[in-house]
């Protein structure tokens, strides 16, 4: 009887700021102009590596490639985010929170494989330059680009296999903006070790195998710049990687700060750290990808060389 009297969960409440509606405006009006930011900024970055010629190259197209990700990342859960700041039962179905899970799983784990990728080729441009042309050719570069892709959504369909199969039969709020696994996984009503362990393999292989790797690569980037003999010559030198290294070191240091910070062991304070958690959360996920384009654009001068002509030609027309 106790079985037959249990419901399976048909939809899921995203708690968001429910506790908090005055603030809910307010990081409607930021939340929306951080996503227009984004949309903006690396739409400009897709059309400008798309139409100048002078960007076909392996950087400016794992460029492009991570500009569209920031697109697709932030748009699989900003909009349920301002839903939610403007609906006062905020609830969303079984199969959308799958989806929703799935894509921003999925996007990002690619852009961690992807930024592997890029220091990759920075690493060939600054040590090899003499083979780069053959290393990097257009029959490299796109299935790496491509690779990237295919990894993230593979680990992406593994993890959410495995939590959607989880039987959810009591509690359905999410203390959460959106769907976020780690916050789904502690609904079900079943052992989750198995996707503990899955998702702690998958964190082993898409951040701390890319972290090694961009780490080593940065290493021989450094030694090699540094046995450049000229002042000038390893200034040029570092500026061809300095945009990705800062991109990696946002990237990276927001997740340490994210999940490697203390929690607070005073009860009193539980709620205050619950939402201070909930928006850092949601921050990380805008951050990197507006300050991606804004970082290329000012730290390269062909990106603001190819934006300046795309904007002369918009004007001329």
């Amino acid at each position: 009887m106790e079985v037959a009297n249990q419901s399976t969960v048909t939809e899921f409440v995203l708690l968001g700021l429910s506790a908090h509606p005055m603030l809910e405006k307010t990081f409607f009006v930021l939340i929306l102009s951080m996503y227009l930011v984004i949309l903006l900024g690396n739409g400009v970055l897709i059309l400008v590596t798309i139409l100048d010629t002078h960007l076909h190259t392996p950087m400016y197209f794992f460029l492009g490639n991570l500009s569209f990700l920031d697109i697709c990342y932030t748009t699989s859960s900003v909009p349920l985010v301002l839903n939610g700041f403007l609906t006062p039962r905020k609830t969303i179905s079984f199969s959308g929170c799958a989806v929703q899970m799935f894509l921003s799983f999925a996007m990002g784990a690619t852009e961690c494989v992807l930024l592997g990728m890029m220091a990759f080729d920075r690493y060939v441009a600054i040590c090899n330059p003499l083979r780069y042309p053959v290393v990097m050719s257009k029959a490299a570069y796109v299935p790496m680009a491509i690779s990237s892709w295919v990894a993230g959504g593979a680990n992406s369909l593994v993890q959410i296999s495995l939590a959607v199969q989880l039987p959810f039969c009591g509690d359905n709020v999410i203390n959460h903006f959106i769907c976020e696994i780690l916050a789904v996984l502690k609904l079900a009503c079943a052992d989750i070790s198995i996707n503990v362990i899955s998702m702690g393999v998958a964190n082993v292989i898409f951040l701390g195998v890319p972290v090694l790797f961009i780490f080593v690569s940065y290493v021989f980037i450094l030694v090699t710049i540094l046995r450049i003999p000229s002042a000038e010559g390893r200034r040029k030198a570092f500026s061809t990687c300095s945009a990705h290294l800062t991109v990696v070191i946002i990237f990276y240091g927001t997740i340490l700060f994210m999940y490697g910070k203390p929690k607070s062991k005073d009860p009193l304070g539980a709620d205050k750290q619950d939402l201070a958690d909930k928006l850092i959360s949601l921050f990380y996920g805008l951050l990197t990808p507006m300050l991606n384009p804004i970082i290329y654009s000012l730290r390269n001068k062909d990106v603001k060389t190819a934006v300046r002509d795309l904007a002369s030609h918009r004007c001329l027309t």
